[in-house]
């Protein structure tokens, strides 16, 4: 029997060094930027980009570069690139992988290994990488034939995308990297799209013609803007509340009149009791983790109490927490083209309950309550929504970012990059990634003090390379949340909670950057807009009262409250 020819002849095998292996497979698959820390165990590596355009971000601190790599992959749905490398580059990485794992982001991090003839030996800064990074990532793997590297590295991009998105680990034998072999470069891997079936999208239409009272939450990964814009004709259709998951509020318009929240912390009351009283909710894309789920309070385990419907590109995310009435096991952006194809019933039945839904997000998010001090919270909210919609407003975690998320309009996809892993640092460097990749956007990173510390150091990276970011820099002396709980659980008794922060502005002209001061509201707007129209990496250093703890209370508040009960029991 003959075969048929192929459409299109198999690429010719060619010999090549592990290290030019490697780059050509990142090349064919599309890759354009990468971000790292040199080291001496990938210096083949480093050598081999050199003779290529992709775009290599010098960063000063490993695990700025994996939270960089980890950004891209946010907004692109393609794995960021990151390279650090052996033993405490690894290490130090190994925070943005975290942040990939939790947020479902695809993610690819190359690490220099010792040499193959070294193993088991502890020998300079040597780990197992597999065991290392085995319950982080989706797959670790170390490549110890350079002919397999085309094959483990299209592999690598297809683990990180397909299904439940994140990060792949792949360790390098420097001694690897150095070998020839001849062998084919890889076809370029496009993700798997798991569609919806007839008989599901059918159920849902009849389950949404049964309800009452229904919801739509959206989370998790696998968006894109087209997805997003089919969510918006489906809840205009069916006139259906949606919120968003938490730090996913750039899934759904926040000016719609559809929107109504976000599902995270500091979540308004009226939407928790909304969410309780719906007949039908439907989870797209994301967990229905801890956090949106209020500590796992919000429903009942494994029973719900209410018919869910959980669309997931995961098999193994649908019932791994709550068993739902229906579970759809589609990607987002499949589910979501899915739906234009669901029709509204005659009449909808459920009267004013998208009205009330809008009308309670507006009360909750209009007019933010004045804080304590000179610095108003209020005028920096004001200022973002001033801001294009295409702005991309980057967060780590602290309690400064309650303002942002409760306040702040996000009103286009990509317009937010947030860690709902909660790690602090991650703001800045994502910035600087998100910048790099779209630089006609503009982008603003909003920082606690002890926040943008974890990672100030990248303000080199965004200095060298000239990319002009804004940090705004939100300094009130401590670890802002932990204080918060502090006062709550430990009243009176303030420990390891307060921090000796430097003058942010002359810290960043050190580096050669654009450095202002705010100390009263006044000042706030004319330095952002000079931070702005500088041109340059930027930071506003804001110096807020300490007693502004959150939007609706403070430390005195806290802990008052707390004593009081503990006078009563």
């Amino acid at each position: 029997m003959t075969l048929p020819s192929p459409a299109f002849p198999a690429p010719e095998p060619t010999r090549r060094t592990g290290a030019r292996l490697l780059v050509d497979a990142l090349l064919a698959h599309g890759v354009t930027r990468a971000f790292g820390v040199p080291g001496e165990s990938y210096l083949d590596v480093l050598d081999a980009l050199a003779d290529t355009s992709v775009d290599f971000v010098v960063c000063r601190q490993e695990s700025g570069a994996a939270m960089m790599a980890e950004a891209v992959g946010k907004l692109t749905g393609r794995p960021g690139i990151c390279f650090v490398t052996r033993g405490p580059g690894a290490t130090n990485a190994s925070a943005g992988v975290h942040i990939a794992s939790q947020d479902s982001t695809p993610m690819i991090l190359f690490v220099g290994q010792i040499g193959r003839s070294m193993r088991g030996r502890e020998a300079f800064q040597e780990v197992d990488y597999r065991a290392a990074f085995g319950p982080l990532a989706k797959w670790a793997v170390e490549i110890d034939e350079a002919a397999r590297i085309p094959e483990i590295v299209a592999r690598a991009f297809r683990v990180a995308m397909q299904g439940r998105p994140g990060p792949v680990v792949i360790a390098l034998p420097e001694d690897m990297l150095s070998e020839t072999a001849e062998v084919a470069d890889a076809p370029a891997v496009e993700p798997a799209e798991t569609w919806p079936g007839l008989t599901d999208m059918m159920r849902l239409q009849k389950m949404l013609w049964a309800a009452e009272r229904p919801v739509m939450i959206l989370g998790g990964s696998r968006w894109n803007a087209r997805a997003v814009s089919s969510v918006v004709r489906f809840a205009e259709r069916f006139d259906l509340p949606v919120a968003a998951s938490f730090r996913r509020q750039m899934l759904f318009p926040a000016d719609h009149p559809c929107y109504a929240g976000d599902v995270g912390l500091g979540i308004n009351p009226k939407l928790v009791a909304r969410l309780k009283a719906a007949d039908l909710v439907i989870v797209a894309g994301g967990r229905l983790g801890e956090v949106p789920s209020q500590g796992y309070s919000l429903y009942g385990i494994p029973d719900p109490g209410v018919p869910l419907v959980h669309v997931h590109a995961d098999p193994e995310e649908l019932g791994r927490v709550y068993q739902p009435a229906l579970a759809i096991n589609a990607s987002a952006g499949a589910f979501a083209a899915a739906l234009e194809g669901v029709q509204p019933p005659n009449r909808i039945v459920w009267g004013g309950w998208r009205e009330e839904a809008r009308a309670d997000y507006l009360a909750w998010s209009e007019n933010p309550p004045a804080n304590p001090g000179p610095v108003q919270m209020a005028t920096l909210v004001r200022w973002l929504r001033a801001l294009p919609a295409e702005t991309t407003v980057c967060n780590g975690a602290g309690n400064f970012a309650t303002w942002v998320h409760r306040f702040h309009r996000f009103r286009a996809y990509g317009s937010q990059l947030a860690p709902t892993s909660g790690s602090m640092g991650y703001g800045f460097p994502a910035a600087i990634a998100a910048k790099r990749a779209f630089p006609d956007r503009p982008v603003v990173a909003v920082c606690g003090d002890g926040d943008f510390l974890m990672t100030g150091q990248e303000l080199a990276t965004a200095v060298q390379h000239g990319i002009p970011v804004l940090a705004v820099i939100i300094d009130n002396g401590m670890y802002g949340t932990i204080r918060m709980h502090q006062e709550r659980e430990f009243p009176t008794r303030v420990y390891a909670t307060s921090l000796t922060n430097p003058d942010f502005a002359a810290y960043a002209r050190a580096f050669g950057a654009f450095g202002a001061t705010v100390e009263t509201d006044a000042q706030f707007v004319p330095a952002l807009e000079a931070a702005l129209a500088s041109g340059q990496p930027a930071v506003v250093h804001v110096k807020l009262d300490p007693e502004a703890i959150t939007p609706v209370t403070t430390l005195a508040a806290l802990r008052e409250a707390s004593l009081a009960r503990r006078s009563v029991s």
